[in-house]
């Protein structure tokens, strides 16, 4: 079996601050840790489970956080930043059995994680077909246009139970809530052990459950935090002004979707 992970460290047990999200930070050094801990008891509980071949796409700010002379043996691991589309996702095909999401969080424009947002920080929300959405929503989409199922997840709370309100046969780890400014943590001991298990039961299961169809056409909302960011991006090709700083996008295929949100955010 070969499975993909998907790793971000705004939804890692104990991680509060942007600060503490930042490489040139000081307090970045243990977020980091704890990201790579959670990486590896998701490698451990899929190695467990009998998978031969993991790639791990380090998705967070970067692309340069885990550290990676602690990984198993059966990983390849994918640093920094090609500019491919896929991004998050990047180096995911139809050769994969399975992915999985280690570290997600709630959508720009939630409440329920002081680091809320999506792909970055310029916009206030982005809807796909009238529905808002999450970073989990658009890297599943992106495992659907090749066919792969994403069956585990962990971050905050909100996003988990996002997750099971969109395919409640998606194994979910939740470590952490978001309240205010301020989040609730598991000890990251009991996150890596419940990711471990997590993992190993997600993979213990149907996958062909956690599968998805995709829409047959995109709509797509992209509101900014910024109107001169809202301004440049109207020139790109096949976008149109809705409203002040609320730009729209529409495809039949979800790449288009995904080359328009390199480009437009």
């Amino acid at each position: 079996m070969k499975l993909f992970i998907s790793a971000d460290l705004e939804g890692i047990a104990g991680v509060t601050h942007w600060n503490e999200t930042n490489i040139t930070h000081p307090e970045y050094g243990n977020a980091r840790e704890l990201m790579t801990e959670s990486v590896i008891a998701a490698c451990q509980g899929a190695i467990e489970a009998g998978v031969k071949e993991i790639v791990i796409k380090d998705a967070h700010a970067t692309g340069r956080n885990i550290i990676s002379e602690n990984l198993p043996g059966q990983v390849k691991l994918v640093r920094g930043w090609s500019g491919h589309p896929f991004s998050m996702m990047q180096e995911l095909d139809k050769t994969f059995d399975a992915a999985l999401m280690i570290g997600y969080h709630s959508r720009a424009g939630a409440d329920s994680h002081p680091l809320a947002h999506t792909i970055t920080g310029k916009v206030s929300h982005i809807k796909i077909n009238g529905c808002f959405v999450s970073e989990f929503i658009i890297n599943t989409f992106t495992a659907a246009y090749v066919n792969v199922p994403v069956i585990f997840v962990s971050g905050d709370k909100a996003l988990c139970d996002d997750v099971k309100l969109f395919n409640p046969y998606i194994e979910t780890t939740p470590v952490c809530e978001g309240v205010g400014d301020s989040t609730i943590s598991i000890p990251p001991k009991q996150a890596t052990t419940k990711i471990k298990e997590g993992v190993v039961k997600a993979l213990s299961t149907d996958l062909s459950a956690c599968k998805i169809e995709l829409p047959e056409f995109f709509e797509v909302e992209i509101k900014y935090s910024d109107p001169v960011t809202a301004y440049k991006t109207s020139f790109y090709p096949g976008i149109r002004s809705i409203e002040p700083r609320v730009l729209a996008f529409e495809s039949k295929d979800y790449f288009d979707v995904l080359r328009m949100m390199h480009f437009a955010i």
